[in-house]
């Protein structure tokens, strides 16, 4: 029983000593701190932050994307729906499905009318919370990625009809009777493949920070992978055929004589054209994006916002796309843009006297420009035409 009482003494001791050791050190710790409060120069510029994490103010870019996307986006959703509705409603008003580029334009218009009817929910995305739900997020990337694909696929499908219909008119004369089928055959596996192109980003959209994001997964391989395929499909490939198909195109057009052949040229240079300009930008800017992502990033916060704003600019001239088809694929043409001043004349948006302003003076005072042709081409002797284009 002693030595019982005897180690509870000690154990209390021992307990007295860490205490008295606590205060002791608790103590010199408080006065340490008070030392380095009371000594600290807050007024001095040179002291060390490196080691804290900085994050980057964006707020000028989301100020920017407040009044820029509203009022350009409803611009080209305004345009682009009244062209294309009014090519669509020519197309089937006038059983102008006569040939391939007839079925293509019709396609092309329907994938450019999608994509101006998604813009006002991209507008929205970008300027406040996302409230409508995943199923509307996925459709919005969904129609947006299906119908930019099949536009590529189709404007490469026209450039093509166009490469065969004249540089190659004389061996492939016997197929023009099949041609209808064929673009309708072309043009269903053009959707089909924009389809398949679009399931990857389509599977990966989701709703992140209250924003439909289709790169939510923060997975940077990913979104290298999703933009460098944009860039091959939606623009090299594209842009490669286009020009081998028009370089063609020209070189045979350069073998005929006549004042049609300059305009038929104008007409090409007219197509090329505005698909570089309206899509060239933006391409160059996603490709040094998705270099940038590729290497981890940059710690430059003036470079990223740089990089937003110019991604932003040249998205939005690259989106104008779908309002300039109808006019430069379409609206060119002397025989449609006939049959567009009809429809409005008929459907009370024009009036008589102006329509024959617009039509018959027109022809009498520019008939070297405004003939109507025949769709195939001759190599000598023979001046092609607009129509040979599919401008008719």
């Amino acid at each position: 029983m002693p030595a019982v009482g005897g180690d509870q003494s000690l154990q209390i001791t021992m307990m007295e000593i860490n205490i008295t050791k606590l205060q002791s050190s608790t103590s010199q710790y408080l006065e340490n701190t008070t030392f380095f409060l009371d000594n600290f120069d807050y007024s001095s510029t040179s002291q060390d932050y490196s080691d804290f994490p900085v994050l980057c103010d964006k707020e000028r870019n989301r100020q920017f994307r407040l009044w820029f996307m509203p009022l350009f986006y409803s611009i080209i959703c305004l345009l682009g729906v009244a062209g294309n509705l009014l090519v669509i409603a020519t197309v089937f008003y006038f059983k102008r499905l006569k040939n391939m580029t007839d079925v293509y334009l019709l396609n092309l218009s329907f994938a450019d009318l999608l994509f101006a009817l998604s813009l006002p929910f991209w507008a929205a995305n970008s300027m406040a919370e996302w409230i409508l739900g995943l199923f509307v997020c996925k459709a919005m990337h969904t129609i947006y990625k299906v119908s930019f694909y099949s536009s590529m696929f189709l404007l490469s499908l026209i450039s093509i009809d166009r490469y065969f219909a004249i540089a190659k008119a004389v061996s492939t004369h016997g197929l023009r009777s099949k041609a209808v089928f064929l673009s309708k055959l072309s043009s269903t596996a053009s959707w089909v493949m924009a389809l398949i192109c679009s399931i990857p980003e389509m599977m990966y959209t989701n709703i992140n920070n209250n924003t439909c994001d289709p790169f939510s997964t923060k997975n940077d391989k990913l979104r290298v992978g999703f933009q460098s395929s944009q860039i091959v499909l939606g623009f090299l490939v594209p842009l490669l055929i286009m020009s081998f198909c028009y370089t063609c195109i020209i070189q045979t057009l350069c073998h005929a004589r006549g004042f049609e052949r300059n305009r038929a040229i104008k007409v090409i240079l007219a197509i090329v054209i505005v698909f570089l300009v309206s899509q060239m930008p933006y391409n160059i800017i996603l490709f040094w994006t998705t270099i940038v992502t590729g290497a981890g990033g940059t710690e430059n916060c003036n470079y990223d916002n740089g990089l937003l704003f110019a991604t932003d600019i040249t998205q939005y001239v690259a989106f104008l796309r779908c309002c300039l088809n109808p006019f430069v694929y379409a609206f060119i043409g002397v025989k449609f843009r006939h049959d567009v001043l009809k429809l409005l004349k008929e459907i009370g948006c024009m009036s008589q006297e102006r329509f024959y302003r617009y039509t018959c003076g027109r022809r009498r005072s520019s008939a070297g420009l405004d003939t109507e042709t025949t769709t195939s081409f001759a190599p000598k002797g023979v001046n092609p035409t607009c129509k040979e284009l599919g401008m008719d």
